[in-house]
């Protein structure tokens, strides 16, 4: 300002000359107005409130119109740039009038020209203009209410100020310049409601010109930009320049140039065409920074209301506002004007002459959003056509920017200034069809009707620029000249619009040919009245008219339009001027050009009106900084990396700390991570960089990255990483600044001689620092020191206290915000512990702080939190550097024994979720010092927190019986200590926590017991077993009230799922494992436990109890060594069978109904393997199991125990005995001859009892011509004599049955004293003869056994009876040295048939069945005598004397009556 340089010098004779002026002006104008109404004049005092302040007093209402109904009415006819409308307003005033009459004098003076040459400060010209222009600003400061808001004074700004500026904005005097920015930065905060149009003017055509142009002063610049720091630090004014001008299709892109231009600025990029000092570009990049930073802070301002602090939470997570609240919030923020913002006041009034209503536009952000969407892609378009007419043209219409008819596409190139006018012209003049007919169109919405000739072409060729090409031009004048005749019908002068066709050709030539720079011989008048002769139908045109045309040419050549590109390419690059003389005149040049452009502008939106929108949204600030993201973003960059100022890295740091923030708030991923990435980047601890070269800036954008992550921790997501990351760095600098590592750094001096691999161990670590090279070459003390300088600072107290809140304060993050944190700090940490050789765990141990921090948050952010940290501590417990994994084991160990302090409710599963990493470990990390550590801290879990255990009781469980496998004494044996201390001492107080773990406790003691590399072990956990059984039997209700996973379990059934049912699962799986003497033990327990506790089993629980059991023969189906398979059928099986068979019995009334079938069906099957002793322990076992039970058996199941032993007679006869024959066998007389002579020898060495018969099995044949496979012959063989032998043990099964064990053996004995004694019929009494099941069933159940026996006899005796078949089997290797029989089998079952049916014939009980009796003994009696009639051999008769005297004695006893038929048998001798 001047006000100093006014107040001397002849100051007063300025001010009175200009109000002189200003007077003179004043009376012109009241004489030329002839005021018709009079006026009457108002206080003083009232006057000067209406003129300078505009404020009203109580008898004045808003509007202006004072109560006594005084009005004047405005006839001002000197104002004809003043439209008929505004002439129509009325002043409330005759001083609102005056007041009028005034502002638009000053605005008059203000215009008057300067003298030639440099203005002379002194002058009376320059000094009334600096004078109005103050004059002008003071008004516009001081205005009230009436002066804001009457459409008169609006009006006057719009035409007369506004004009005055575009004029004033340009000059090359400091002082009037400085003067019209203020002026400027006044109508923006007071106006710009009804300036919308001036407004883009002044930014487009003035401000922003002077920023991109080469060659204005730096005073300018320095000016605008000084300006801008003004505008740009308002928050409403930023938001409502991006929204009435960036969002409106017809205005220019204000805010995004002007942070291009404010970006470029700041990187310094004009600086060396400007000729400006080093200091003086410093100043201008520090002035544009501040602008850019400035706009940041009014975007974080404006949208502050949507940021949560997490420092100013409560802590641990507990308030995060919902998404619900956010948007009530932001509904209650953005329906209304925002108060919060320190915006410069914008005030509407409504009321008669007020425009304030006109122009007020609703704020709707999604509405703009959508039109900014449209104005980019019209943008595009428009790109692409000047590129390519025909695919901008496409891709508008594609998109629905742009009409397919000719008439749309004619329209468009009409009005949209943007399109190149060289392609415009290209497209016209093309000679396709489509083409020629959007020409067509496009002349044809031109109007020439009253023009002249030169004038309308004029016109014509405004539009686009004129092809190249011969043809293309013909076209178009073609048209020209065509649409010309159409529109000028009644003019005489042309006869023809060939005429016009002709003309406008030559004038384009004389146009070239005068004003071209390459044509020195110009054409004269003459030459160009002769050139146009008889171009008029043959006739010439007047040359009066021609000689017109020649001279309005040669005064003003028709200019051709020029593109804004292309001139704005022209303007950049212009070489650089050579001196400060030529640069000025090139400016003054620039800005006279800037002038005119701006007031022919100025003067046009003069009278329009345009909506201005007051935004109040939030919602503007994304779209506003994802327009402008990218050149902040160059910006602050740039800075960072050229400039070491303190002041430009301050400014670029707040900038993208003010960037960040943005993104961050509303969620902007890309552009927060950019920020992000670009300051870790500058803080030289990423990879890329070099630490060494770490300067001040380096050290504050470190502390800015920290202040980021304090302030923005809820909102950084992914960006976590990198800021994790130069933490991580950070704190590797802070070592090697303080000394700490500096050997790794030196080396020791066998490295310093050696190759790469001698240092890379060490150095490796620092490689990610750039101290690769340092490591290599041996750093002396010296460098090193200076290192430890440069990264000192790094080390310092706030720095250090700083990294360590950012940790503390993790538990204010909200819990998605805390989720992030943690997943990167554990990405982080995987990379610190990557390193083979110095793995580093700063990362990891941050990592445990934060858990200790955050085990307080609620249940649903803390399992969250653990879910990334759980899988981190299962990935570094298992690292192969020892040191690691027992860093994060005995961390586990001390946060588990922390979160087990805490307890935990029944039903929930945050322990188990917490303690898994130790199961993890335990079963990938196969180290034994790390699985003992693990082992060691659960011990140590146990004694110490098992009051507070509950879910966790699994995952001990899970580890126990890890180690319960393992090969290393020393885990095994702690391990088992801990259990056994588990089961006998901690479930005796504990019982119901450990319910839900019940099961895996068992699990674990059956893995126990079947390592085999500790047998002692092994038997004291199937004893634990035993005891675990004890707690179930006393504390059933216990399970039962227990729900859990069970909720679709039955409350009486839970004792049996939770308790019995595991139990006796593993022990049978122990059987199923282990060596004979602990599968042996096992199921000794297992059969003790049901034996002990059965009574308390349901009938439905025996069913599953028993399909485990059943497991134990299943094992047996499967394919093994036949070694083995042997060795348990004689061992394991057997011992089940007759364990199983004792709790039938001792259950029997609960099972006999649900499991005598699956009994009797697995007994069949034992029998029908191949195993002897198994084979007579089936029979074994049925006969105990009927003897036991039998009196107890129903007739059903006497049915089904009769059918099973006839299914098992049936499918142990050996019927291949009969048909057997070895390969190659021919049959010869000889052999016949000699099997007869042989069988004599056979029968005397036959075997006396099943046993003997079961050891001959394997002898070796005696001629091996009749072997047809040794190996292949002796299982074979095998099999048939086991089943040789079943037939027999089953013979004696049905006698014990029937008859009690034993009982026939005496009677037999009795019989052959008493023949001795030749007493026969004397009565024989045996004294468990009324102990077998005989009187228990019926008389078809024995019948049925009669079947079995007699068929078993029947093979029998063919068998014994077929010589020739004897002998071959015998040759082939069956039964060794004497021909193989089954002469007991033949006398045994014969002899029970014979007893079953006497005793039946004498029993009065079953007088029924006597007749079939009778007839059944009839037939085998007289079979049998028949049968020994034949016999020959002496020993074959002498194995039928017991039969034959238990016949003969038999039937001596029978009554005469039933006995008369029976004594007519042949009786041998």
């Amino acid at each position: 300002m001047l006000a100093a340089e006014e107040t001397i010098d002849g100051g007063k004779e300025m001010v009175q000359g200009i109000l002189e002026d200003v007077v003179d002006s004043a009376v012109k104008v009241a004489e030329e107005k002839q005021v018709t109404e009079p006026v009457e004049a108002l206080p003083a005092l009232e006057t000067a409130d209406t003129l300078l302040s505009g404020s009203s007093n109580e008898n004045v209402q808003t509007n202006g119109i004072p109560d006594d109904g005084q009005s004047v009415s405005s006839t001002d006819n000197l104002e004809t740039d003043i439209s008929g409308h505004q002439a129509a307003a009325r002043f409330s005033h005759v001083l609102q009038k005056d007041a009028f009459l005034v502002f638009r004098s000053l605005c008059k003076l203000s215009m008057k020209p300067l003298g030639e040459g440099p203005p002379d400060p002194k002058s009376h010209e320059l000094r009334s203009k600096v004078v109005s222009l103050q004059l002008l600003l003071s008004v516009l400061q001081n205005a009230g209410l009436v002066f804001r808001t009457h459409e008169m004074f609006i009006n006057a700004i719009k035409q007369y100020l506004c004009v005055a500026l575009s004029k004033n904005g340009v000059s090359s005097v400091p002082d009037v310049f400085e003067l019209s920015l203020a002026i400027f930065l006044t109508l923006l905060s007071n106006f710009k409601t009804h300036l919308k149009m001036q407004i883009e003017v002044f930014f487009k055509e003035i401000f922003l010109n002077i920023l991109e142009t080469s060659s204005s002063s730096f005073e300018h610049k320095w000016m605008v930009i000084q300006t801008l720091t003004r505008i740009c630090a308002d928050a409403q004014c930023v938001v409502d320049i991006y929204v009435n001008y960036d969002c409106d299709l017809n205005a220019a892109n204000i805010f995004e140039r002007l942070v291009n231009d404010l970006s470029k600025i700041a990187q310094g990029r004009s600086g060396h065409e400007l000729g400006m000092t080093p200091l003086q570009e410093l100043s201008l990049r520090k002035k544009g920074l501040e602008c850019l930073v400035s706009i940041l802070k009014c975007m974080v301002e404006w949208s502050k209301d949507l940021y949560v602090n997490p420092n100013h939470q409560t802590g641990l997570g507990s308030y995060k506002p919902s998404e619900q609240e956010m948007a009530e919030g932001k509904c209650l923020d953005t329906g209304g004007r925002r108060s919060s913002v320190s915006s410069l006041d914008s005030t509407v009034s409504s009321g008669v002459g007020s425009v304030g209503t006109q122009t007020a536009v609703p704020d709707d952000p999604e509405q703009f959003e959508v039109i900014k969407q449209q104005k980019e892609i019209i943008e595009h378009g428009i790109e692409l056509f000047n590129k390519k007419p025909k695919r901008g043209i496409q891709y508008l219409q594609e998109q629905g920017m742009l009409g397919t008819t000719t008439e749309d596409l004619a329209q468009f190139l009409h009005q949209e200034e943007r399109l190149c006018s060289t392609q415009v012209g290209e497209f016209l003049g093309e000679s396709s069809k489509f083409n020629k007919e959007v020409m067509y169109a496009y002349v044809d919405q031109l109007d020439f009707c009253g023009k002249d000739f030169v004038s309308a072409l004029r016109i014509f060729l405004e539009g686009f620029r004129l092809p190249g090409e011969a043809q293309k031009i013909d076209r178009l004048m073609e048209k020209f000249a065509a649409r010309y005749i159409e529109c000028n019908q009644r003019q005489t002068l042309f006869a023809s619009a060939d005429t016009a066709y002709v003309l406008a050709y030559s004038i384009i030539m004389l146009t070239t040919d005068l004003h071209s720079p390459q044509v020195k011989n110009k054409m004269t008048k003459e030459q160009y009245i002769k050139m146009n002769r008889g171009i008029n139908d043959s006739k010439d045109l007047p040359e009066e008219y021609l000689s017109t045309i020649y001279e309005e040419i040669e005064g003003k050549k028709i200019a051709m339009k020029e593109t804004k590109e292309y001139a704005i390419t022209t303007k950049c690059s212009k070489p650089s001027v050579a001196n400060e003389k030529q640069r000025r005149l090139l400016y003054n040049l620039e800005m006279e050009q800037m002038a005119k452009t701006a007031k022919a502008l100025m003067e046009a939106v003069s009278h329009a009106k345009a909506p201005f929108t007051s935004a109040t949204h939030l919602d503007h600030v994304r779209p506003m900084f994802k327009l402008v993201w990218t050149p902040l973003l160059a910006a602050y960059s740039v800075g960072l990396q050229n400039c070491d100022d303190p002041e430009v890295a301050s400014l670029c740091l707040e900038g993208i700390r003010c960037a960040i923030r943005i993104a961050c708030i509303f969620g902007m991923q890309l552009e927060r991570d950019a920020y992000v990435q670009a300051l870790a980047r500058f803080s030289l601890l990423t990879a890329s960089s070099s630490i060494t070269e770490m300067k001040q800036k380096n050290i504050d954008t470190i502390k800015t990255l920290i202040t980021v992550a304090h302030t923005d921790g809820n909102y950084l997501g992914n960006s976590w990483h990198e800021i994790l990351k130069c933490i991580s760095q950070l704190e590797l600098a802070q070592l090697i600044g303080t000394g700490v590592k500096t050997r790794y750094l030196s080396g020791s001096g066998r490295e310093r001689e050696g190759s790469i691999k001698s240092y890379a161990s060490a150095g490796e670590e620092f490689m990610s620092l750039g101290f690769g090279t340092l490591v290599g070459s041996g750093a002396d003390k010296r460098h090193m020191a200076s290192i430890q300088e440069s990264v000192g600072e790094t080390s310092s107290q706030s720095v250090v206290v700083a990294v360590d809140r950012i940790f503390t304060g993790s538990t204010r993050l909200d819990g998605n915000a805390i989720v992030d944190f943690v997943r990167w700090l554990c990405a982080v940490s995987m990379d610190e512990l990557a390193s083979p050789h110095h793995p580093r765990m700063f990362s990891l141990q941050k990592i445990v702080e934060i858990s200790y921090y955050n085990m307080n948050r609620i249940r649903l952010q803390w399992s969250r939190i653990w879910h990334v940290i759980g899988d981190h501590f299962n990935k570094v417990g298992c690292n192969p550097n020892e040191d690691v994994a027992i860093f994060a084991v005995d961390s586990l160990r001390q946060l588990s024994m922390k979160f087990l302090e805490k307890g935990e409710l029944a039903n929930f599963r945050f322990q188990k979720d917490f303690l898994r990493p130790f199961e993890h470990i335990m079963k990938k990390n196969r180290s034994p010092t790390i699985r003992d550590m693990v082992i060691r801290c659960i011990a140590q879990m146990v004694n110490s927190q098992a009051g507070n255990i509950r879910s966790g009781w699994k995952n001990i469980f899970a580890v126990f019986h890890q180690a319960a496998s393992d090969h290393d004494g020393n885990i095994v044996e702690l391990a088992f200590q801990t259990t056994a201390h588990i089961v006998t001492n901690i479930f005796q107080q504990h019982f119901p926590a450990a319910i839900d773990s019940f099961q895996d406790a068992v699990k674990c003691l059956s893995e126990f017991a079947c390592n085999v590399a500790f047998p002692d072990t092994s038997m004291e956990a199937i004893r634990l077993i035993r005891y675990c059984a004890k707690y179930v039997s006393e504390r059933p209700q216990v399970l039962r009230e227990y729900t859990s996973d069970d909720m679709n379990v039955a409350p009486g059934d839970r004792v049996w799922v939770r308790g019995w049912f595991p139990i006796l699962f593993e022990l049978s799986c122990i059987i199923n494992r282990c060596k004979l003497d602990v599968r042996t033990r096992g199921l000794t327990v297992m059969f003790e436990i049901m034996k002990s506790y059965g009574h308390t089993f349901e009938k439905h629980w025996w069913q599953d109890l028993f399909r485990i059991v059943f497991r134990i023969f299943d094992n047996m189906k499967l394919p093994e060594q036949q070694t083995e398979k042997s060795e348990w059928m004689t061992t394991t099986c057997n011992h089940a069978l007759y364990a199983i068979c004792d709790v039938f019995t001792q259950f029997y009334e609960a099972l006999h109904e649900i499991l005598l079938p699956d009994i009797l069906a697995q007994l069949h099957w034992c029998v029908k393997q191949d195993n002897e002793q198994l084979a007579r322990s089936g029979t074994n076992c049925l006969e105990n199991l009927v003897i036991l039970n039998g009196q107890k058996f129903s007739p059903e199941v006497w049915g089904q125990t009769c059918n099973c032993m006839l299914e098992i007679f049936k499918t142990t006869i050996p019927h291949v005995l009969l048909t057997w024959k070895p390969v190659g066998m021919e049959e010869d007389s000889s052999e016949k001859h000699l099997d007869l002579d042989l069988d004599h020898q056979s029968l005397s060495s036959m075997d006396k009892n099943a046993s003997e018969r079961g050891q001959s099995q394997y002898s070796n044949p005696t001629d091996e011509s009749w072997k047809g496979g040794p190996y292949t012959n002796q299982k074979l063989f095998a099999g048939l004599l086991i089943k040789c032998v079943v037939q027999l043990e089953l013979i004696q099964t049905i006698d014990n049955i029937v008859f009690y064990p034993a009982t026939s053996k005496k009677e037999d004995a009795e019989h052959m004293a008493a023949a001795q004694r030749d007493t026969l019929d004397a009565v024989i009494h045996i004294d468990t003869e009324d102990q077998g099941m005989y009187k228990y069933m019926s008389s078809h159940h024995l019948f049925k056994l009669l079947d079995c026996l007699q068929e078993s006899h029947s093979f029998s005796k063919a068998f014994n009876s077929n010589y020739e078949q004897r002998t071959v089997l015998w040759r082939a290797g069956f039964k060794g040295k004497s021909k193989p029989n089954l002469l007991k089998q033949e006398t045994s079952s014969l002899a029970c048939c014979l007893r079953i049916l006497f005793r039946m014939y004498v029993d009065e009980s079953r007088r029924e069945a006597w007749e079939a009796v009778q007839r059944r003994l009839l037939s085998v009696c007289s079979e049998a005598l028949a049968y020994f009639i034949t016999v020959n051999s002496e020993s074959h008769r002498e194995a039928w004397t017991n039969l034959l005297l238990l016949l003969l004695t038999k039937t001596l006893k029978i009554s005469d009556d039933k006995g008369a038929r029976f004594r007519v048998l042949p009786v041998p001798v």
